[in-house]
């Protein structure tokens, strides 16, 4: 399976669409470098999800020094044509820590935790076998 993506023309980044709960889609940045997905807490409420019904939280250590997250398990989570349902998320409000994107949050590795992947940034697509 091959998906092609976009990349930001000043920085670089890949950007790609996930799905949550089969309704919802966000745009955000493909990020080999961080452990979990992190998804922007406002984007999350949008979606309807409740911010009290965190079923944790945890610190993680970030190019700015550590922070603390809440943990969220959503019903769907897909993107890049994988599908993972019951899967934990880590959200943090961006805004109210002067954090201001055009996107929703970091899709970290966990996402392709135990699949074959290739990114080629010639053709810009992603494989996974």
């Amino acid at each position: 399976m091959t998906y092609k993506f976009r990349r930001e023309s000043e920085s670089g980044l890949i950007l790609v669409n996930i799905e949550i709960d089969d309704r919802y889609e966000l745009k955000m940045i493909l990020d080999t470098g961080a452990t979990n997905i992190t998804i922007d807490s406002n984007a999350l409420y949008l979606l309807g999800y409740d911010l009290k019904d965190n079923i944790g939280t945890v610190e993680i250590e970030t190019a700015n020094g550590i922070i603390e997250t809440e943990i969220f398990e959503v019903n769907v989570f897909s993107s890049l044509g994988l599908t993972k349902e019951k899967f934990q998320v880590q959200v943090y409000d961006f805004l109210a820590h002067g954090i201001y994107s055009d996107y929703n949050g970091l899709l970290g590795i966990d996402f392709l935790e135990g699949i074959k992947f290739c990114i080629d940034t010639r053709e810009n697509t992603i494989s996974i076998s």
